[in-house]
């Protein structure tokens, strides 16, 4: 606001009540090959329960990844997981050639190699699964389009006679039953059938509700008139028919009802479970509900779907997708009932390649400001049976390039798993890490571990990098990020069953010289994390995972303060400002035992008029870090009956 011309009261406001805000320091983030869920997209899982609504269960090609998944997320609740792209991927679907639609955005925008999807064209028929994988050929899809596709009375009539207890019926003219419809003929008793054979004019029928007697409860007479429902009509209260929305615009027959159906019992567990009902979705493009929302089936089935794309309009309905408006009523042709099964999906089993893998954490992870994780999760170290340390060096180096979070990583099934000798065990873990660098962002682990896959009922070996990631997120809730996770206070490992190497004191000593932390199980003590070094090959106070993540808090929580800096002047009062901002929060980390002490230097010895010409602003911080006690010595001194002991601990002073 400009000042005053004329006399009168101008108010002005200015904030100087901004503070340095702690950041999330549990969140993790990895890579894996899944049943299925989204490619390429990070989804945030909450629980091993989200886990398998989302990715679906363990298998034999991708539970290492699984169970490094679950778990992290049994000592904490935020990861971000991405599925990665296989070679061959594909979605269930209608007909035609099977397609990979990664996620929603390839759908409706593509990845600017394939797609978009969301405009009909890809030529897979009327439905796709939502994401690739085997799942999606479980999936059973059924639209009833019209009011006579839901219930037509008397639509043909049996001929010849049939006579009491026929399975096979045969009627005046077949056209328009579907396997699947529910079929009345007139009898007293009211008795229904359902139609699981076809064949021209000739129907299979199985009495409905299911009974233990077979074929008609009585006789028919010659021209017996025969009505259909659809199959899942009781589902649903009404048959379809016209929206308000379309009454408005002086349209008519937009309605229609779809249902999913599990029908093997792959997704849910249950054989022809139902999995999604949609009542009164629009054929119009532009249908509203009562309450304004979009109502088009396309785009709620886009939305809203936990299982289907639509891909397409049947043949045949060349107004559907056009305005309310647009269409005088919308065409049905011969009632439309559709109820098809998806086929051809393709992806839950197959395993990555390395470079599948490394896409998917570069896509995902690569940019610290579109996607913020604190403990990065390598899952196994190869993607098949021969050991690599080719993950290793590239999980090193994006650690290194974000310098916000840790990885951790884990030696080669092959190198501890079925291996019959400790010292071959230690030889091959030594040899494994020390083939990657020194970096203080990333935390090496000595393991497997034997866990049970309560979805197979089998044993599993999984690597223990994930739950190294979990003991560190745990220690932040317990305390705070420069506590120690390890130890018999807070690293503990969950769900472990047996170790595949667990070494013993001279093995744990040449490991945490090699910067390798142990594993270890103690008799009545359980197994637990026995180290705390990262993978720092210099002796440095950064060689230690508590100090590396205070630093690493540190850091992000004054960075993202240090943006209300940003344009304004570099004088004494910005300066002093900031100071006066960025010094309580190390004061509180000080109470919270992780700094000893601590400096800022903020005035013009480092903002010289250099500093200041060239559009520069600089803070130093001088931190004293908390150190985590890794060796304990405890000497016993036997003494003569008669000393003084103030007399020996005065010369031992």
């Amino acid at each position: 606001m400009a000042d005053l011309i004329s006399p009168g009261i101008q108010v002005k406001e200015k904030d100087l009540t901004t503070t340095v805000r702690s950041e999330p320091t549990s969140i993790g983030g990895m890579v894996g090959v899944f049943q299925q869920g989204p490619i390429d997209e990070v989804v945030t899982v909450d629980s091993e329960q989200t886990l398998i609504q989302i990715f679906g269960k363990p298998n034999l090609t991708n539970y290492q990844y699984w169970f490094s998944a679950a778990s992290f997320l049994a000592y904490t609740n935020t990861l971000k997981l991405v599925r990665a792209e296989v070679t061959g991927a594909v979605n269930a679907a209608h007909s035609g050639t099977n397609i990979l639609i990664k996620n929603t955005t390839h759908y409706a925008d593509g990845d600017g190699v394939t797609g978009p999807y969301s405009d009909g064209s890809a030529n897979v028929g009327n439905w796709a699964a939502k994401t690739a994988g085997e799942w999606g050929n479980a999936l059973k899809i059924s639209m009833c389009a019209t009011a006579g596709a839901y219930y037509e009375s008397n639509k043909s009539t049996v001929t010849p006679a049939e006579a009491a207890g026929q399975t096979v019926i045969t009627l005046a003219d077949g056209s328009g039953f579907n396997v699947g419809d529910i079929v009345y003929f007139d009898e007293a008793d009211g008795q229904k059938y359902k139609i699981s054979a076809k064949s021209s004019n000739d129907i299979t029928i199985v009495r409905y509700p299911a009974s233990n007697a077979t074929g008609l409860a009585e006789a028919l007479p010659n021209n017996t008139n025969a009505s259909r429902w659809w199959e899942f009509y009781e589902e649903f209260d009404r048959a379809p028919g016209t929206s308000a929305y379309a009454t408005d615009k002086s349209s008519s027959a937009d309605e229609m009802h779809i249902i999913v159906i599990d029908a093997t019992g792959v997704i849910s567990g249950v054989k022809n479970e139902i999995l999604e009902k949609w009542t009164d979705l629009s054929k119009g493009s532009d249908a509203v509900t009562d309450d304004g929302a979009g109502n088009y089936y396309a785009d709620v089935l886009y939305t809203s779907s936990e299982y289907i794309y639509w891909m397409d309009h049947p043949a045949g309905t060349s107004d559907w997708g056009t305005t309310c408006a647009a269409a005088a009523a919308f065409s049905s042709p011969t009632n439309i009932v559709e109820t098809i099964t998806l086929t051809g999906g393709v992806g839950g089993a197959v395993a990555p390649t390395e470079g599948q893998r490394q896409v998917a954490y570069t896509k995902a992870f690569s940019d610290p400001d579109v996607e913020d994780v604190n403990l990065l999760i390598a899952g196994p170290a190869s993607v098949g049976n021969t050991g690599s340390t080719t993950h290793g060096v590239f999980m090193i180096d994006l650690a290194e390039k974000r310098k916000d979070c840790v990885a951790f990583l884990s030696p080669d099934n092959n190198d501890v798993v079925n291996i019959a000798r400790s010292y071959t065990q230690t030889s091959n873990v030594e040899a494994y890490f020390d083939a990657l660098a020194s970096s203080s962002y990333v935390v090496f682990d000595s393991g497997y571990t034997k866990q049970y896959d309560k979805y197979n009922d089998v044993m599993r070996w999984v690597p223990l990098n994930g739950h190294m990631a979990g003991l560190c997120a745990r220690t932040d809730h317990l305390e705070d990020a420069w506590w120690s996770p390890a130890g018999l206070n807070r690293g503990q490992i969950r769900s472990s069953i047996q170790l595949a190497y667990n070494p013993k004191q001279t093995e744990r000593d040449e490991l945490y010289r090699a910067r390798i932390n142990p594993v270890v199980t103690f008799p009545g003590e359980g197994t637990m994390l026995f180290g705390d070094k990262t993978g720092l090959a210099k002796n440095s106070a950064f060689s230690r995972i508590n100090v590396r993540r205070l630093f690493l808090v540190i850091e992000e929580a004054i960075k993202l303060a240090a943006r209300t800096v940003l344009f304004e002047f570099n004088d004494e009062f910005t300066r002093n400002n900031f100071k006066a901002m960025v010094d309580p929060y190390l004061r509180d980390i000080q109470s919270r035992r992780g700094i000893i002490d601590f400096l800022t230097v903020c005035d013009e010895t480092n903002n010289t008029p250099q500093v200041i010409d060239n559009n520069e602003f600089r803070a130093d911080f001088y931190i004293k870090p908390a150190r985590s006690i890794n060796f304990i010595t405890l000497t016993f001194i036997a003494t003569r009956t008669g000393v003084d002991f103030n007399e020996i601990v005065g010369r031992a002073g």
